[in-house]
């Protein structure tokens, strides 16, 4: 069975539908979604009517997804903390979703475990203990034995740092970051996803970068009503840091 894995769209229409066209000439059977949907894009309406209408989807909460769901007090004095131009996204983003597209984040399992062809899977945003903890490149592997400890799953899937790698452990477990759709943070800003091929309990995975339309993209986030709108287009076009 051949799965694509996605995460971290975060409303980037055009990344979704060149990755989509990409998922269908590879023969995928299935999508997993690992969350963050919405927040920091240029359509975020468009990409949850496209993501709520996909019946051979999983999808799991991201940590966005939460916010959106979740938004008050709270969430906003976090993001104005931590993250000023986010919490502008935020606001602007509440006002264009509605009331569905908020009840389906939020009634979104926060990560999934599945038997896939006698393979055990997780499914998680960030790690399996935090939907905002980073399993990054380089990390030693001791650590990333210790984030993914109390685990039993065969393979670990995540996203959110916007960055793909991959662990093996000494425990035989593997752990695999499958990049970001919408907002790669690759130095080639091309859509990133996985696919696996599953067979009688193994399997094989790979990434794969996908060319999008990044400039029409960029175009559309820098006509978005909020300040800081500018900087998250120009990370579309020049990946740097994740958080601003």
């Amino acid at each position: 069975m051949r799965i694509a894995v996605l995460s971290d769209i975060h409303a980037n229409a055009q990344a979704l539908e060149a990755v989509m066209n990409d998922v269908i000439e590879q023969g995928c059977e299935h999508v997993f979604c690992l969350g963050d949907l919405a927040l920091a894009g240029p359509q975020p309406k468009e990409v949850m009517d496209y993501v709520m209408n996909q019946d051979s989807w999983t999808v799991i909460q991201g940590n966005t997804d939460k916010m959106i769901s979740n938004y008050g007090e709270d969430v906003i004095n976090f993001l104005e903390t931590n993250a000023p131009v986010m919490a502008n996204a935020i606001a602007d983003d509440i006002v264009i979703l509605d009331d569905s597209h908020r009840a389906y984040l939020q009634n979104l399992p926060p990560q999934l475990s599945l038997d896939i062809d006698g393979c055990s899977v997780l499914l998680v945003h960030g790690s399996p203990r935090a939907n905002n903890e980073d399993i990054m490149p380089g990390m030693p592997l001791d650590e990333i034995e210790e984030i993914i400890s109390g685990t039993a799953e065969k393979l670990i899937l995540c996203g959110h740092t916007h960055i793909p790698c991959g662990y093996q452990t000494n425990s035989g477990q593997t752990v695999v970051n499958v990049g970001s759709i919408g907002r790669p943070m690759t130095q080639d800003p091309k859509a990133c996803y996985a696919i696996i091929d599953f067979n009688n309990g193994s399997f094989e995975i790979r990434h794969r970068f996908v060319k999008y339309n990044n400039a029409l993209a960029a175009d559309l986030m820098s006509k978005r009503d909020f300040i800081g709108a500018d900087r998250l287009s120009d990370l579309l076009l020049n990946p740097g840091a994740r958080h601003i």
